[in-house]
């Protein structure tokens, strides 16, 4: 894709993202040619995600009975109320 530099200026963040997508952005100024062309290669959108630390107690058990029970009856009590909405 070529376009002017008057469109690059007015459009520059979607043509920026579609360079990023890696389809070729060129555009003129003044009778000259400059192409646009992301750094490195390109990143996937799952790469770019920021991991989260989550802290779990190292004696928790999720197969202890007593936590099941529990966490089946908070569920159970979830269900019904949108069964009741039906």
């Amino acid at each position: 894709m070529e376009v002017p530099i008057t469109r690059f200026r007015r459009e520059i963040f979607s043509l920026a993202n579609q360079a990023l997508e890696g389809q070729e952005v060129w555009f003129t100024h003044k009778g000259r040619r400059l192409k646009i062309v992301p750094e490195g290669k390109p990143a996937s959108r799952l790469s770019r995600i920021t991991p989260m630390q989550i802290l779990v107690d190292p004696n928790f058990d999720m197969n202890d009975p007593a936590f099941r029970a529990e966490w089946m009856a908070m569920m159970e009590k979830e269900w019904e109320k949108d069964w009741a909405d039906l």
